[in-house]
């Protein structure tokens, strides 16, 4: 396996490197998931690929973000430098980048992001097909779900082996967005998961701080089942801390082994929160995955101060060389060097001259060669082909081997010729006009009552899980309407089976299209006959992703609700683009229930395959109130304290949207249907507690 380290700058770059990282990773810029750490500037990424090649490392860039549309010409000139410099690949979260990354550098390796939501073998398959040569899979997968993907994809697999945690499922967060502007999908998560908070009005606790992740015993269980890269979190961390946590994985790997109980020990020391945990790996959820940083840890001084003394010699990390002279009578010198990796150089030197007195002797010049102090190579063998009787000097025999090892360096750091072609055309902007229609998303279907049907939205969304309570409404009698299925943002493989008898169960109730969250849910739309829908857990945020999407077959989009109105209006539209105008936005998905880690029962865990009903909350410090929502396969959502009302505002009719959403979750039957009346205009209602969300504040 490729053991993958964190470079968040320079110093923590060679700290991974010296401490034998076969690779890293690293951002360039501001579009990449860790906006906050130092990162590299323009001018530092080719010097780092220099470096990390000379030392046999590989380097990826992180381009990890949802970007606008004003910001794609930056990140097109991102992907050109990554290529010109010779960056081993790009790590991307929005299609709209990764199309974009295919046709201006074709020859670019791209790989899927965490970000990306891909947790099942068919979100896998699609990533592969739309040009991912690796994906990360999500940190909540147990081995059985790793193995069952890795023994049939098609791709490399990633997997996050050590560091921390989000609670929420990655690409899914939009909790630091709504309550600060930072967004999680923007690279400025404000981690408000560590925060304390009440659930159900209880005591101040942490319930969404969960503990870094360590598989460090159980690096033979990945490599066996096929995991092609461990990953190792931290760019936001001191480069001790790299040193320490890459030193200890590269030894396991390399002497394939489980971890000394001091190795452990370090580990903890450079930073853990109460701890370590392997819950996710094992599936075995639970209050004891969590924990928080205690502010009384104190720094290990010793332990830091041993790994900075060690690194910053850099010369833990030599590159093993081989050497073949010819010193031969009546014929230059020469001098060949070949490295583990297939470079090879020769050089040639002056004609040696025949010996006046002392004779040059075999081991004198294999002394010589081997003196390689002040460059990154270290002889490993040295072949001679020397004729007796002869004489070359000190000096000569020296500038054979920096010539030759100075080339190898060079040939090392070479980047090989790579495509660059235009970038192509913004799509389209077809879908922008016509009139705004409604739609509405249920959370319970006794939300459905027949005087909001009789309201005429033009798409009732009906959660695909709970379609065996929908109440007996002639839904043939409102064949104007459309009635989309929606699926859960997640669905491990092992719940696919499930979730294709409810899919069955749609049909036969008469929904007509299928709302999907994920690449992975697209094949389902086809299977069952259903047109295609895209949700908002698809993270679209810019004009190349809407065309991508189109690509794929979506018959409309729901944009990320972290945009702007102006970003939205100025959208080009190649297809039908939704908005949520409506509800209380969904701040996390959680694998981890709280409703059943705060002891207050789990209906699913009971074998209920229908969500537990009643009412749940967290609050925060400030007295804001969260629901939480039970949700397809025993996880959580957490819902915003507020409100998103926009009923009283006009800008949302001027977007060029086609449909606009009112998302209900905590409402009765009764209070939907006054919503809906208040924006067609047939009543004042205005919520209590309500928000304008991010559509005129957006996101930095």
């Amino acid at each position: 396996m490729e053991l993958l380290s964190p470079a968040g700058h320079w110093e923590a770059m060679v700290a991974a490197v010296q401490n034998g990282a076969d690779a890293v990773y690293l951002g360039c810029g501001g579009l990449n998931a860790r906006r906050s750490a130092k990162n590299f500037s323009t001018e530092e990424l080719p010097r780092a690929a220099a470096y990390c090649h000379l030392r046999g490392v590989k380097i990826y860039l992180t381009l990890n973000t949802l970007p606008t549309d004003r910001e794609m010409a930056e990140a097109e000139t991102m992907l050109r430098l990554a290529s010109s410099c010779g960056v081993d690949g790009v790590i991307v979260q929005d299609w709209g980048l990764a199309a974009l990354a295919r046709t201006v550098v074709p020859d670019l390796p791209l790989h899927g992001s965490t970000q990306m939501t891909v947790h099942s073998l068919a979100g896998v398959e699609k990533a592969a097909e739309l040009g991912m040569r690796c994906v990360v899979l999500g940190r909540e997968l147990s081995e059985a779900d790793i193995r069952f993907i890795c023994s049939r994809s098609p791709v490399a697999i990633e997997v996050f082996a050590h560091g921390a945690l989000c609670m929420c499922w990655s690409g899914q967060c939009a909790m630091s967005a709504l309550i600060g502007q930072r967004s999680g999908n923007r690279g400025l998560c404000a981690q408000p998961c560590r925060l304390p908070y009440r659930f159900d009005g209880g005591a101040m606790a942490h319930p969404l701080s969960l503990k870094d992740a360590c598989l460090a015993s159980h690096l033979r269980e990945l490599r066996d089942m096929g995991v092609s890269v461990l990953k190792l979190e931290g760019r936001m961390k001191r480069p001790e801390y790299v040193a320490v946590i890459t030193r200890i994985y590269a030894a396991l790997l390399k002497e394939d082994r489980l971890p000394a109980v001091e190795e452990l020990e370090q580990m903890a020391q450079a930073f853990s929160r109460d701890g370590f945990t392997e819950g996710y790996w094992h599936g075995k959820l639970g209050p004891d995955m969590f924990g928080i940083r205690s502010e009384k840890v104190s720094e290990p001084v010793e332990l830091f101060r041993q790994a900075r003394a060690a690194y910053s010699r850099e010369d833990l990390r030599t590159v093993p060389v081989s050497l073949a002279a010819e010193i031969r009578t009546g014929l230059p010198c020469r001098l060949t060097a070949s490295d583990q990796d297939g470079h090879r150089v020769d050089v040639q030197g002056p004609v040696p001259e025949l010996a006046r007195n002392r004779a040059l002797k075999a081991d004198d010049v294999k002394d010589r060669l081997a003196k390689t102090g002040g460059t990154v190579f270290q002889v490993a063998e040295t072949g001679l082909s020397l004729d007796s009787g002869l004489a070359l000097s000190a000096s000569a025999v020296n500038g054979l081997r920096r010539d030759v090892l100075k080339r190898l360096a060079e040939l090392r750091v070479s980047v090989p010729a790579c495509r660059e072609q235009p970038a192509p055309p913004l799509p389209v902007d077809s879908a922008s006009c016509g009139e705004l229609s409604f739609s509405v998303s249920l959370y319970h279907p006794a939300q459905l009552s027949a005087a909001l049907l009789e309201l005429r939205p033009a798409v009732v969304y009906l959660p695909v899980e709970r379609m065996e309570e929908l109440p007996p409404l002639e839904l043939g009698r409102f064949s104007d309407i459309e009635f989309c299925a929606s699926l859960p943002r997640i669905c491990k493989d092992c719940e696919e089976k499930d979730l294709l008898c409810l899919l069955e169960l749609a049909r036969e109730r008469g929904c007509s299209s299928l709302a999907v969250h994920n690449i992975g849910q697209i094949g389902l739309a086809e299977r069952f006959g259903l047109f295609p829908r895209g949700d908002y857990g698809l993270n679209v945020f810019n004009s190349r992703s809407l065309e991508e999407l189109r690509r794929w077959g979506l018959s409309s989009v729901c944009l990320s609700f972290e945009l702007r109105h102006e970003q939205v209006r100025d959208l080009r539209k190649p297809l039908p683009c939704e908005a949520i105008v409506y509800g209380r936005l969904p701040l996390m998905i959680t694998e981890n229930c709280l409703i059943s880690n705060e002891g207050k029962g789990c209906s699913v865990r009971k074998g209920s395959p229908v969500p537990c009903s009643q009412p749940h909350s967290l609050t925060d410090r400030r007295g804001e109130t969260f629901p939480v929502l039970p949700v397809f396969g025993c996880r959580s959502e957490i819902q915003n304290s507020k409100f998103l009302f926009l009923g009283d505002k006009p800008e949302f009719h001027r977007c060029g949207l086609r449909y606009a959403r009112l998302r209900f979750t905590t409402e009765t039957a009764q209070e939907c249907l006054r919503v809906m009346q208040r924006y067609l205009g047939q009543n004042e209602d205005v919520p209590d507690g309500y928000t304008r969300g991010l559509f005129y504040r957006g996101v930095e």
